[in-house]
């Protein structure tokens, strides 16, 4: 069987583990928020009544098209791309292709961000191949002007910050949204976790300081990993009602 991305591919290995998936979710969290388009999940409802449900779910398609045959692919690519354009019929107006551009540029660098945050640097060759799964994702959608490269790739997601990203009233929202679903102490940490994975523009907008009370944790919890004691630290951690979906998101290497 053909697959999507390749068995022993490090993609494979970045969205395989949950506490990874988990930083990528983070981190896309806080630039989505800013995103000039987020109007448009707000249009539908669905953002503001449920946002980590919503942010989940994107995560979750984008983990299917990660392990699937390529056939099996092919067809969540697809079927996303018509979810949207049932939206876009309901508004009367296009999303902007940029707004893809800039989803599909969120999950390239949140995918290298959150693996380099907990296990280690990656090669060129294997930031190369990150890009490639989603720049094949991008393309199946019909996506225009995409980089073809990761070199490439770099000053175009830089352009795409400073261009597609604002503070507004959606963003303090969405904030406030996050806090309510999570509790005061999970939001706490999860803006703590942002701070460890999104880009300086982002921080600039949401005035996110440098420092990261989670930096001296990080080590200690790539130990409890070594012990298996972070189960502990996610029960602790997570929402009850998204636990079980989230212990889904291990596999292990290679399947």
């Amino acid at each position: 069987m053909r697959f999507f991305v390749e068995e022993n591919s490090v993609v494979r290995k970045i969205w395989g583990k949950s506490d990874t998936v988990l930083f990528i979710f983070a981190g896309a969290a806080a630039e989505f928020a800013l995103n000039k388009a987020v109007d448009w999940l707000y249009f539908t409802g669905k953002l503001p009544a449920d946002p980590l449900g919503r942010l989940f779910s994107t995560v979750r398609y984008a983990r299917k098209i990660v392990f699937s045959s390529m056939d099996e692919a092919n067809k969540a690519i697809d079927s996303l791309r018509q979810i949207h354009s049932a939206v876009e019929e309901n508004r009367g107006a296009a999303i902007p292709d940029w707004a893809y551009r800039d989803v599909l540029f969120m999950l390239i660098h949140y995918s290298i961000a959150a693996y380099e945050l907990l296990e280690k640097k990656l090669s060129e060759e294997e930031k190369e191949e990150v890009f490639n799964v989603f720049y094949r994702v991008g393309d199946r959608m019909g996506l225009k002007a995409l980089p073809l490269t990761y070199n490439t790739w770099l000053p175009v997601r830089q352009e795409h910050l400073l261009a597609d990203l604002q503070r507004s009233k959606y963003t303090d929202d969405l904030f406030k949204q996050y806090k309510k679903h999570l509790g005061s102490m999970r939001f706490k940490v999860l803006v703590e976790g942002q701070k460890l994975v999104v880009p300086g523009r982002v921080k600039e907008l949401l005035q996110f300081s440098d420092f990261s009370l989670l930096t001296p944790v990080v080590p200690v919890y790539k130990i409890s990993r070594l012990m298996k004691m972070d189960w502990l630290l996610k029960n602790i951690l997570l929402p009850s009602d998204y636990k079980d979906q989230i212990n889904e998101l291990d596999v292990h290497p290679g399947k």
